[in-house]
């Protein structure tokens, strides 16, 4: 009897880890659409809205979800008294605090590292220029998440059961 419950908690775990990371997959193309939104909705602040940067980055914070709310946020706090950070300070700052949360790879997080060196530093239209630039990068980006999402996602919770059951079979 213990070894049965044994069999099935071990079952069980490869099945949720399998399941953890098929989430990751699924994750990633709305956290990418999440983030396009949100440089388009910069991009509206800073064109029409002349809109100050930590202003609008705290704007656009309080309409997203998690965990993207909270980095936007955190930006904006860093670009506010009292630190009076740059837009590139800011942003590396807010990443290394809140973009492990997300289910974002590398590729999106240089873009935005790419993006917060011209953030505050130029004109509107230069500003605008290089926000659509970060947004085709983006979306490009979201296409390929997709297509990893159709090829990985039920692999791998088909995996997870797979290799639990595996163990299972090799300990007894």
């Amino acid at each position: 009897m213990l070894k049965l419950a044994g069999a099935v908690l071990i079952v069980l775990a490869g099945t949720l880890a399998g399941f953890r990371i098929a989430a990751q997959y699924a994750e990633r193309p709305r956290n990418i659409r999440a983030l396009i939104a949100a440089l388009q909705r910069l991009e509206t602040e800073i064109q029409y809205g002349y809109t100050p940067l930590p202003e609008a980055l705290r704007r656009i914070g309080q309409q997203m979800k998690e965990p993207l709310r909270a980095f936007f946020i955190t930006a904006a706090e860093e670009m506010s008294e009292p630190y009076n950070c740059s837009a590139e300070e800011a942003v590396r700052r807010s990443m290394e605090a809140h973009w492990s949360r997300a289910a974002l790879k590398p590729a999106e997080q240089e873009i935005i590292r790419q993006l917060s060196c011209t953030l505050g530093t130029s004109d509107r239209v230069n500003q605008s220029t290089h926000i659509a630039l970060a947004l085709q990068q983006l979306k490009q980006e979201e296409t390929a998440a997709r297509e990893d999402q159709g090829k990985y996602e039920k692999v791998s919770k088909s995996l997870g059961l797979l290799l639990g059951a595996l163990i299972v079979i090799l300990i007894f």
